[in-house]
């Protein structure tokens, strides 16, 4: 058995790596602001506020906990909670770390492929340099404040997720009304590359981090991204609906601001060069398959 804490445990990510772990009869602590249970940690990030003591000796330490992105209309008071609830977090635990006289053997430190901003059709290893947006901005600061923790001998991992594909993930959710009404469509030209990953998967491959020696920025992607025309025919073919009309650029940034075209217009061509090459096998390996997952069908 083995012993592992993990900060956002109860969303959607970290709430299923939880119970994966539970389930295959690992120790796992929640770090939460809530604590509801002895085996909970306690933490108020903004205060600087940890029981450290209980990180002594962990296999392995999890941080998923961060702002959501894609809530609200990006306001500088956004933006500013955004990158605090990130890099705040990040820092507490990294710094704990350093403190301690058995520090755990992994600390796997959340990031996203927002690290790689705009790119077009690039192929994006993790060699592929950092963008020049807001989300590549957020995503520098958040891996680099986990470096008190690397510098201090402890392996650390950061996974940079794509879009996870789950029946109560940031898609799923945003795009289940206009589909199920015949109303879908690709967003501006369809031809942005959007990298994705089923939400079973995501857990197979932080499982895999945990244990395997990678460190490092770690792709966490399906096999093969898609572009934004390919997602919205699956979708269509998935909600059993037509998907044809083009959405306008305009159209989203009226309804959603910056955010909006942020997320749904960059194009991220991102591979996941280091997962494949440290032997990891993906079992969902088609979006159609994954979306069926996600749906239910």
């Amino acid at each position: 058995m083995a012993r592992y804490a993990i900060s956002g445990a109860t969303g959607l990510l970290g709430g299923a790596l939880t119970d994966a772990l539970r389930a295959d009869g690992h120790e796992v602590a929640r770090i939460t602001r809530r604590p509801v249970d002895e085996s909970d940690i306690g933490w108020d990030p903004p205060v600087g506020q940890l029981d450290t003591s209980r990180l002594e000796g962990l296999d392995g330490l999890v941080h998923f906990a961060g702002e959501p992105i894609g809530a609200a209309r990006w306001t500088p008071s956004t933006r500013r909670r955004i990158i605090a609830s990130r890099v705040v977090t990040t820092r507490l635990l990294a710094d704990a770390c350093t403190r301690l006289d058995a520090p755990p053997a992994v600390f796997v430190s959340a990031s996203a492929v927002g690290f790689y901003g705009d790119r077009g059709d690039e192929v994006l290893t993790e060699d592929a340099g950092a963008g020049d947006d807001f989300l590549a901005a957020v995503c520098r600061q958040w891996e680099s404040a986990a470096r008190p923790a690397a510098d201090a001998g402890i392996r650390v991992v950061h996974p940079r997720t794509g879009v996870v594909i789950a029946a109560q993930g940031p898609l799923i959710d945003k795009v289940r009304l206009p589909f199920r009404l015949g109303i879908g469509g690709r967003i501006g030209s369809g031809r942005q590359y959007v990298p994705w990953i089923a939400r079973a998967d995501h857990v197979r491959a932080v499982r895999h981090l945990l244990v395997d020696d990678l460190e490092g920025p770690v792709n966490v992607v399906g096999p093969e991204p898609v572009t934004n025309r390919e997602l919205t025919r699956a979708l269509g073919k998935a909600f059993h609906r037509p998907a044809v009309l083009p959405i306008p650029v305009l159209a989203v940034r009226a309804l959603y601001g910056q955010m909006g075209v942020a997320l749904a217009t960059v194009s991220q061509r991102v591979v996941p060069q280091r997962l494949v090459d440290s032997g990891f096998a993906f079992s969902v390996a088609s979006l159609d398959d994954a979306l069926a997952v996600a749906l239910g069908d």
